[in-house]
């Protein structure tokens, strides 16, 4: 064994391309990794070991595999994309057990640079939620297991914070990048809409969904988000100073942020001013019914998606949030709710390059079977703990999570960025020089059972 389990995409890919290890070896190793630890983690749903050492033998046999920028890597894929071969739940017993004849274009993109699929990772039911837990399995935080991973791409986060793999694909329709990167102490990046092809459930939740990395350095996070793109995300040779404004308020009235969550955005404040950026205090013009109108996107685009399936083989809080939202569909659909929003915000982004947020208001809710518990407990839970996420999507801007400080418990802290359309190299320039000046763990201390 090589220890290729634990190592970054850039040096597993850069490794299998000048032929210092096999696609097979690295593959073998991570699958390892997962039987090991994945038992007390529920990162993924199903895990697809023949077919992806079949697949790490094929790009071995590649004859561009010197080129391949995710040469052998092994990636993990959210429960809600299609990967040829196999089923796809999107974490309900109401889905069909059907495997899927096509790759979804992401999917295709990963493999066609040179990376192995080893499995389809767990979400909440219909990913409606942000916590991750269902019918399928429970996802939960590897720094600790007491907690959710967060949702609804919880698995995807649970599997790259464990080391189970180096990357893992998610999508972000409320924060289901963010939340939990944010819990996990990992990297992504939801990009604005139209940078990397969508085609998430049924419509994108009007829009608002986009596909995007989970990683644990900045430079697997450019590296993946320029294949799923199509487009290269390079790291500039210089580091332009730009205009970054420091909101502490919660976008949601009567939803307070935690003190951790505070002093880990004052502090990635103080570490930006002292790279050179212009920093100042300014809350955005958060309008006071944003959180009605983030509700009846929300409910709108679960009804949308439950549309066709079982209303018996949903679960109780899924039903209800289908049922609400069905009375929104028609108005959510026009769009004129996220017009307005961005015509209010839109200033404030003439006057700052950049927003620096708290990614979370506090740490995630325990693992526990909220798919059980009541609608109205689910929808308190969530808002109180991801308030902060919602506004980008409804925009339809660029937002990312990077891992910033620590909470009292040990676990892993987290600020958000945010930006106009157009200014994800922006904020991947924030995110180098945070984690240039205070690098985080990149996975989570887990020790291998006895």
């Amino acid at each position: 064994m090589s220890n290729w389990a634990g190592r970054t995409a850039a040096e597993i890919a850069a490794a299998v391309r000048e032929k210092r290890a096999t696609p097979r070896e690295v593959v073998a190793e991570h699958l390892a990794r997962i039987e090991r630890l994945d038992g007390r983690i529920g990162a993924f749903r199903t895990v697809s070991a023949a077919s992806a050492l079949a697949a790490a033998d094929e790009v071995a046999g590649r004859p561009d595999l010197a080129e391949l920028p995710l040469a052998g890597v092994p990636v993990a894929v959210k429960d809600n994309l299609a990967v040829r071969g196999e089923s796809m739940r999107v974490g309900s017993a109401a889905t069909a057990d059907t495997p899927a004849a096509e790759d979804h274009v992401t999917v295709a993109r990963l493999r066609a640079a040179g990376a192995v699929v080893v499995g389809l990772t767990n979400v909440p039911e219909l990913c409606v939620f942000g916590t991750t837990e269902g019918v399928h399995g429970t996802a939960r935080n590897p720094w600790d297991t007491s907690r959710t991973a967060g949702g609804s791409s919880g698995g995807s986060a649970a599997a790259v914070a464990a080391g189970l793999v180096p990357l893992a694909l998610g999508n972000d329709g409320m924060g289901s990048l963010r939340i939990p990167a944010a819990n996990c102490g990992l990297v992504t990046l939801k990009p604005g809409h139209g940078v990397v092809p969508a085609g998430i459930g049924e419509g994108d939740w009007f829009g608002m969904a986009e596909n995007g990395p989970l990683a644990t350095t900045v430079e697997d996070l450019r590296l993946m988000l320029s294949v799923l793109a199509d487009h290269a995300f390079a790291r500039p040779e210089r580091r332009p100073s730009l205009r970054v404004a420091v909101a502490l308020r919660s976008p949601l009235a009567g939803v307070r942020i935690g003190t951790p969550y505070a002093t880990a955005v004052r502090q990635a404040a103080g570490v930006l001013s002292g790279a050179g950026h212009l920093v100042r205090r300014a809350e955005p013009p958060y309008p006071l019914d944003l959180g009605l109108t983030s509700l009846r996107h929300w409910t709108a685009g679960t009804a949308v998606d439950a549309e066709g399936l079982d209303p018996a083989r949903l679960t109780r809080r899924t039903r209800v949030h289908a049922a609400v939202g069905r009375r929104f569909v028609a108005s959510v659909r026009t769009g004129d709710g996220r017009e307005r929003l961005r015509a209010r915000l839109t200033p404030f982004f003439t006057e700052h390059d950049v927003l620096l947020t708290p990614a979370l208001a506090r740490r995630s809710p325990r693992a526990v079977a909220w798919h059980e518990r009541g609608w109205l407990r689910n929808i308190l839970v969530n808002t109180a703990y991801s308030p902060l996420t919602p506004p980008w999507n409804l925009t339809g801007w660029p937002a990312m999570s990077v891992p910033f400080g620590t909470l009292p418990s040990g676990a892993p802290c987290a600020v958000q960025l945010a930006g106009r359309p157009g200014t994800e190299d922006a904020l991947l320039a924030l995110a180098d020089e945070l984690e240039s000046r205070r690098p985080w763990r990149r996975t989570a201390p887990l020790a291998d059972p006895a």
